[in-house]
């Protein structure tokens, strides 16, 4: 990843270092990356105002046991952006994005309750005028994406800053071993961690009216689990990646494993799912241009043995990513 005209390779390993951990102190941050606290306080302060930085708690909906699927939905010129606005205001969505010429939109489901899903495709959505056709691929399995960021593919970071900066949460063996589960008590909890990844424990007391010390241990619970973990959201036009798309791969069923783990390790890929329907992988790539999109596509992924078809819909428009409004900044 290089440099942008703006942010330098500090603000890159900035960005690694909260994809790590999103809730590190700027102390143990500054100590890893030998700056002082002040210089990492600014430069964040930089990347939430210039880039969108934003530090969200997101439910992990596979770990607390609810189907996840994304939606292609074909709509009328004149109202795929209503449509993709109302979504993207609705707490049980994400990663909704306007494809195809500002025809489709495509997305995610972020179900809080097994009712949720029912209640958007078979509510809401089917009593849309200006909807012409859904589609709705289940994910059966994710590849990359999700908890892992993206830009550490890049490596920003050294192995060792890496580690120094994982927190304990961050062990697989520790979470498979705790139960992932969101009680109703722990709702303002989650709602102020979503609103802000790096919100205070005072703030946390204040928000929740529970004690600080119970705050503490309930915010461990959750990230040690799994059922909840700290995500970073911000543009990637801003660090020279103009140009993202969503492309839809259909693989022999054989070659299904192989072509979707191998795609998890291209660094162009920031997501990779199997997925349920006519495609059965579904992807987001980012890249720094279309002659660069187009090296991938017919390079990168065209050279896997047993990709059969490829269907690839740049983002026209980004409606929301973790969190709604998006940054415009």
């Amino acid at each position: 990843m290089r440099e942008s005209e703006v942010f330098d390779e500090l603000d890159l390993k900035l960005l690694h270092a909260l994809e790590v951990d999103g809730r590190a102190p700027f102390s143990r941050i500054a100590g890893v990356l030998g700056v002082s606290d002040q210089t990492v306080a600014r430069r964040f302060r930089r990347l939430r105002a210039e880039a969108g930085l934003r530090i969200v708690g997101v439910r992990d909906t596979r770990r607390l046991g609810y189907d996840e699927w994304m939606l292609r939905l074909r709509c009328t010129p004149d109202g795929a952006e209503a449509i993709a606005t109302a979504l993207a205001r609705r707490p049980d969505t994400a990663w909704v994005h306007l494809t195809s010429a500002g025809t489709e939109v495509v997305c995610m489901t972020v179900p809080r309750t097994p009712g949720d899903y029912d209640d958007l495709l078979f509510g809401k959505l089917l009593r849309t005028r200006k909807l012409v056709e859904i589609t709705a691929h289940q994910l059966m399995h994710r590849f990359y994406g999700g908890r892992t960021g993206w830009i550490g593919k890049h490596r920003p970071l050294s192995d060792e800053q890496v580690a120094a900066l994982a927190p304990a949460h961050a062990d697989p063996a520790h979470a498979d071993s705790a139960p992932a589960r969101i009680i109703p008590e722990d709702e303002p909890l989650v709602a102020a961690l979503k609103a802000d990844g790096r919100v205070t424990y005072p703030e946390l007391q204040r928000l929740t009216g529970r004690s600080e010390s119970s705050v503490k241990r309930r915010v461990a619970a959750l990230l040690g689990s799994g059922a909840l973990y700290i995500d970073t959201e911000y543009d990637t036009a801003r660090f020279g990646f103009t140009t993202a798309a969503m492309l839809w791969v259909t693989v022999a069923p054989g070659a299904l494993d192989a072509v979707g783990r191998a795609m998890g390790e291209h660094p162009e890929i920031a997501h990779v799912s199997a997925i349920t329907g006519s495609a059965n992988l579904m992807a987001s790539v980012l890249t720094r241009d279309t002659a660069e999109l187009y090296a991938y596509l017919s390079g990168g992924l065209g050279a896997l043995d047993g990709v059969r078809h490829v269907e690839s819909a740049p983002y026209v428009r980004r409606f929301k990513e973790l969190t709604y409004p998006r940054p415009l900044r």
